[in-house]
């Protein structure tokens, strides 16, 4: 992630702490810049793994929690619940995009589509502000039709013996 965006999102949350005469704890702001140093989604395990091997900064499930919803009020941070799963996002400079989710392995890749954003960009809403999207493509991922298609050609051979 850029620096300049790292910079301001610590201002972001600075702001709005100071603003709400909430405490700046050391725990929000390595938190934030570990959210920020992740490339794409993460679950709260994830999370807590670099923050204790890349940052020697171990925090209870509670504060990354509490920490990642004040993070996903901000808009600093977007929840996606998948199927079997809750992941994170860092989503300051990338509000709108498209995921695919496999349906085996639970997957998510992000899918860059200029022209879906500029569809839902085109969309007349009432009485609302797009601030951004999300959209999930479901399927099955290549390496699960490679395991998919092996095995059905090991049962296939199992049958013709």
């Amino acid at each position: 992630m850029k620096e300049s965006v790292k910079e301001t999102v610590k201002q972001v949350l600075t702001s709005y702490l100071e603003l709400n005469k909430f405490r700046k704890t050391p725990e929000r702001f390595t938190i934030l810049e570990a959210v920020y140093s992740i490339s794409g989604h993460f679950t709260l395990d994830e999370l807590s793994e670099k923050l204790i091997k890349e940052y020697n900064f171990p925090v209870s499930r509670a504060t990354l929690y509490n920490t990642l919803k004040l993070f996903m009020e901000l808009r600093l941070v977007v929840r996606h619940r998948l199927q079997s799963t809750t992941r994170y996002e860092a989503c300051y400079d990338n509000n709108s995009h498209s995921h695919q989710v496999c349906t085996i392995c639970g997957k998510v890749m992000e899918l860059k589509s200029p022209l879906v954003a500029k569809v839902v960009q085109q969309v007349q809403t009432k009485r609302f502000r797009k601030d951004g999207f999300s959209l999930y493509i479901y399927g099955v991922c290549s390496t699960c039709q490679a395991k998919m298609t092996r095995l059905s050609k090991a049962e296939q051979s199992k049958k013709q013996k």
